[in-house]
């Protein structure tokens, strides 16, 4: 049997050796230093390149340049290095760019309290970037969850030519778990799909259809490639014509497309009126306050949210079925709940149990919630 005693950073590293990151820029930063400091030291037995850039804007540059030359791309901050990384992951999302971005969040605003935990960059990582287009975030809440998880980033970042977050948190990152390796399901491993010579012409941005990915071809090779941070034509040449403007940005809002991204884990009790949604390290206490109300016959359905971004809104529609009472507890003043309450379709009433002080959420809390 296969067991190692591992933390959050460490499986996250392993996930992008895994899938097959060959290339990691980084700036320090509490607390996600670890992974940064694990890429220096692995990457290169990998065959890859790990680089330690003057600061965070320095790190996205270089990950948007490698990316554009056919590297699989991996960079870690927390949420004062996100708010650095804002305008090239616009610039990362209009030329569409595969690459993975680790957000290990910590309690915030600013420096906050940088060595506690929090959901703070909830909200943040979904708006990070002028434009407002869709963007791919996934939340762990566990340690073997920040493996798989770095790998179905990957995977996602590869299919839909776009920057892909996994928003960890100090908890997860810099706690060590029993890994037991033989019960672990790795995801298929993704790549995005080249342009081929037999296809004729090399057109840097060609899509029929909306959702449609356009082709990749790696600067430096044989074809001609283009990149720019303006609107552009399927050619990425800057565009001045409003129908063609339209076309390039509905395609970046329909090629992400929440029903090819849902990733939900339900545990739906029959007959329950009161639903938990939650998602991160919090899934871990709203689990054992599930336990605590059925225990004693209170019966309650869960649904935690791992892909975040785009919300998956069928599969919270579906949940809230039959409901009358929804908590949504969150290490926040209440981000994602705003998410919650706008699927409800009937008059359930909906609770936030919020803690800001820089302590896990105690299962007590939500367990009063349910009996409230």
């Amino acid at each position: 049997m296969n067991i190692d005693f591992l933390d959050g950073n460490e499986m996250v590293a392993l996930g992008a050796f895994e899938a097959g990151c060959n290339f990691f820029a980084g700036y320090p930063i509490t607390p996600a230093s670890a992974i940064l400091q694990q890429m220096i030291d692995d990457l290169p037995k990998h065959g890859g390149t790990a680089i330690q850039a003057e600061d965070e804007i320095a790190s996205i540059g270089f990950c948007i340049g490698a990316s554009m030359t056919g590297k699989k791309v991996l960079t870690a901050t927390s949420g004062p290095g996100l708010s650095l990384y804002s305008e090239n992951i616009g610039m990362a999302i209009m030329g569409e760019t595969p690459m993975v971005i680790v957000d290990v969040q910590r309690h915030g605003p600013a420096t906050g309290s940088a060595t506690k935990d929090g959901a703070s960059d909830i909200q943040f990582a979904r708006w990070s970037t002028s434009g407002g287009y869709p963007i791919i975030a996934l939340v762990p809440t566990n340690v073997e969850e920040c493996y798989t998880m770095a790998i179905q980033a990957f995977n996602y970042a590869e299919q839909f030519r776009t920057p892909v977050f996994l928003l960890s948190s100090k908890e997860i990152a810099m706690t060590r778990e029993r890994v037991d390796w033989s019960k672990i399901k790795k995801p298929e491993i993704i790549n995005r799909t080249y342009h081929k010579p037999e296809d004729g012409k090399y057109i840097p941005y060609r899509f029929v259809n909306s959702e449609d990915i356009p082709p990749f071809a790696a600067y430096g090779g044989e074809e001609l490639t283009r990149y720019t941070t303006s609107t552009h034509d399927e050619n990425a040449n800057l565009l001045a014509d409003p129908v063609k403007i339209q076309r390039m940005m509905d395609h970046l809002n329909k090629k992400i497309d929440s029903d090819k991204i849902s990733l939900v884990v339900k545990d739906f009790e029959e007959g329950a009126e009161i639903l938990v949604v939650s998602y991160g390290v919090t899934s871990r206490t709203a689990r054992e306050a599930i336990k605590m109300a059925r225990a004693n016959n209170v019966k309650v359905s869960s649904l935690v949210i791992h892909s975040v971004w785009p919300v998956p809104e069928k599969e919270i529609k579906n949940a809230l079925k039959n409901v009358k009472k929804v908590i949504v507890p969150e290490m926040n003043a209440g981000q994602y709940i705003y998410e919650v309450q706008r699927l409800i379709t009937n008059n359930a009433q909906l609770i936030g149990v919020n803690t800001m002080d820089t302590r896990l959420i105690n299962p007590e809390k939500i367990y009063q919630a349910i009996l409230s």
